[in-house]
């Protein structure tokens, strides 16, 4: 199957790992009733809204093959800009927003190896909410040409599974897949001093594709 993703480029889809546990009890529940509204119609109640929310679920954890874009950093999900604040060590933060409608696979914004995969505790605000620093989150560092890149994988409101797909020690590529989270929420990308964003608040960004420093 092919469709066209943010870039305007086709690409082939496949299901995004990790996400058995919520997409084959929905897909099981879908099929038997279904077989059961063959012999008794009254099932087709339940067969109807399951199929649908199985055919959204199967959107939801799509996960296109990307052709890596060209920059220094890039981002590292699929969103909206939600904001760009100056941090007081002078790193600047890119929060990018995703919503339920897209892809919540997530990249690794640069070459380089992962230093640390650190999963913090904490609450499920809505993304959105100022507070929702203090959400579960998934802390990741990259030593990279640039120096240390850190990232995090917000959980939300809906989201409450962040799923790793690397760990301290791994070598990544540009655009490599690393994680998901499921349902979407927030992905911050922390830029060194000295390199300022690219992309300006309300902007929307393609994992892997789109550019997050300006050159």
């Amino acid at each position: 199957m092919y469709v066209s993703d943010d870039s305007a480029k086709p690409s082939r889809v496949r299901l995004a790992r990790g996400v058995s546990p919520w997409l084959f009890p929905t897909v099981a529940a879908a099929a038997t009733t279904a077989l059961l509204a063959r012999r008794d119609r009254r099932w087709a109640l339940a067969a109807v809204p399951l199929s649908v929310l199985t055919g959204g679920m199967l959107w939801f954890f799509r996960d296109p093959d990307r052709t890596p874009g060209e920059g220094r950093v890039l981002s590292p999900a699929d969103g909206v800009v939600q904001s760009i604040d100056p941090w007081p060590d002078g790193r600047t933060r890119v929060a990018i927003f995703m919503s339920p409608l897209n892809v919540h696979v997530n990249r690794a914004p640069l070459a380089g190896n992962v230093t640390s995969v650190q999963h913090v505790a904490g609450g499920f605000l809505p993304a959105f909410n100022k507070d929702s620093d203090q959400n579960e989150r998934v802390v990741w560092h990259f030593a990279t040409a640039l120096g240390d890149i850190e990232m995090v994988q917000i959980a939300g409101a809906v989201a409450r599974r962040i799923v790793p797909y690397l760990s301290a020690g791994a070598k990544v590529e540009p655009a490599e897949r690393i994680g998901l989270i499921r349902f979407g929420s927030r992905v911050d990308i922390y830029l060194p001093e000295g390199i300022s964003p690219a992309v300006s608040v309300g902007e929307k960004t393609v994992a892997g594709v789109t550019r997050i420093d300006r050159g």
